[in-house]
């Protein structure tokens, strides 16, 4: 995978560095978020050690992130995305998928996917659509895979 600046606009950057990450702003945000909430930070670090991340940067200072779940031949799945309130409404999103979708490691991939309850204009932009035909197929998840190991 390569690590690389991917979008400089004015002040802010957008780098797929891994060494960039500031994991305790990300950890913060994620564990307060309703698709992550309480998340441990043991938990944050291992996600991000095994994805392709995407840092937003104000000079130093992370202010957005977002990362990528792939086997980089067929699909990826885009997670976590944020960019923190003060800094939105500022085009950082749209800037940040625009620099997922470009990285030249996710580039032929057959399929890709994202949960969301919100922001679906924004990844609308990009292709992205609810998923209303899945062809006869079913789609299925496990959302909380620890009640399993529970039993």
């Amino acid at each position: 995978m390569t690590a690389m600046v991917v979008m400089e606009a004015g002040r802010f950057l957008i780098s797929a560095d891994r060494s960039k990450l500031d994991v305790d702003v990300i950890h913060r945000f994620l564990a307060r978020s309703y698709w992550a909430a309480g998340i441990p930070r043991e938990t944050v670090v291992r996600s991000i050690k095994n994805s392709l991340c995407f840092g937003v940067y104000d000079n130093a200072n992370q202010v957005g992130f977002a990362r990528v779940i792939s086997d980089f031949a067929t699909y990826a799945y885009i997670a976590d995305v944020f960019i923190l309130e003060p800094y939105r409404e500022r085009g950082l999103g749209k800037e940040l998928m625009a620099s997922i979708m470009a990285h030249p490691d996710l580039q032929g991939l057959r399929r890709w996917s994202l949960g969301t309850r919100d922001a679906q204009g924004l990844y609308t932009q990009f292709g992205f659509e609810p998923v209303v035909n899945t062809r006869s197929r079913t789609v299925m998840e496990i959302v909380d895979a620890e009640i399993y190991s529970r039993s």
